[in-house]
């Protein structure tokens, strides 16, 4: 079964979906590891909640792929995760993705946004950042608006809290030239608005209709718990060591070099099964997550 994790970005989802895709609202943690355990062989991961719940663990997306689930991502959350667990499989989709991979982006809050409920059809009330800069190159492009004002409406975006975004704030706080019609300029940013996050949710269910409905191999080189010498762990994975722990075991904890800038991806090394081959190695389980 395949199941697509969406809401405020894709409130007509249901009527896109059809019979083959199960609809789910936007996921917390422990929403794949269930879609997994019932069988899930493909999971799109566009919406997900964060602030008021815990939001969708980097280790349950990483259990769905030892799992042989394609999982993919785009426009939102599932951008972020994407980015973040690409190295372990996990298939980011769309313009948005592909901005947090390159480190074009890092914040969460460039996609986040304030809606409504699932019951108003999760009517959006702000601006994601994403959004704004779309719609700001689309006009640069057309040569709707000159390149100083598009500057200092991204500035302005980006200085705006998610929960209070919208274009007559931008518009407001923004230093325009003087003179500029500001009343003109709000309405040609309100008509000429690009729905980026939009546009990725629906090329990720273009791809997750004619993806197989099976489930598929492990992704190559990714191990939920596997085992390598330490220090080929350490030289070919990590920057640096970040805690050393004594217990009854020694714990390690690696800072690699991540997909995203903002984010660290953490190596947990547990060194109370040495040698577990007999190969007279010294080798521990290597248990990545990223924070």
């Amino acid at each position: 079964m395949k199941y697509l994790f969406a809401g405020p970005t894709l409130p007509d989802a249901q009527a896109l979906v059809g019979t083959d895709i199960a609809l789910r609202p936007p996921a917390v943690q422990g929403d794949i590891l269930r879609a997994t355990q019932d069988g899930a062989t493909v999971i799109g991961l566009v919406d997900g909640h964060f602030e008021q719940v815990a939001p969708v663990w980097h280790k349950e997306i990483l259990f769905a792929l030892s799992e042989g689930v394609r999982i993919y991502g785009a426009a939102s959350m599932g951008a972020l995760r994407a980015a973040e667990c690409a190295t372990f499989g996990m298939i980011g989709v769309g313009r948005i993705y592909q901005q947090y991979a390159a480190g074009e982006l890092e914040d969460d809050a460039d996609v986040a946004l304030l809606h409504g409920p699932s019951e108003l059809g999760y009517l959006p009330l702000t601006l994601p950042l994403v959004n704004v800069v779309a719609t700001l190159e689309d006009l640069r492009t057309r040569q709707q608006i000159d390149a100083a004002s598009a500057a200092q409406l991204r500035m302005a975006a980006t200085e705006i809290f998610y929960k209070h975004r919208d274009w007559p704030a931008i518009v407001a706080r923004a230093h325009l030239p003087a003179g500029a019609d500001r009343k003109r300029m709000d309405a040609l940013l309100t008509s000429g608005s690009i729905n980026q996050k939009r546009l990725d949710a629906l090329e990720l269910l273009d791809i997750m209709r004619s993806a197989p409905d099976l489930r598929g191999g492990v992704a190559s080189g990714l191990g939920i718990q596997f085992y390598k010498p330490l220090e080929a762990v350490a030289q070919s994975t990590c920057r640096f060591i970040l805690k050393v722990q004594i217990s009854h075991a020694t714990c390690v904890t690696l800072v690699s070099r991540a997909p995203r800038k903002s984010r660290a991806m953490i190596c947990h090394v547990e060194a109370d099964r040495v040698d577990p081959q007999g190969t007279g190695e010294n080798h521990a389980i290597f248990d990545r997550h990223v924070l």
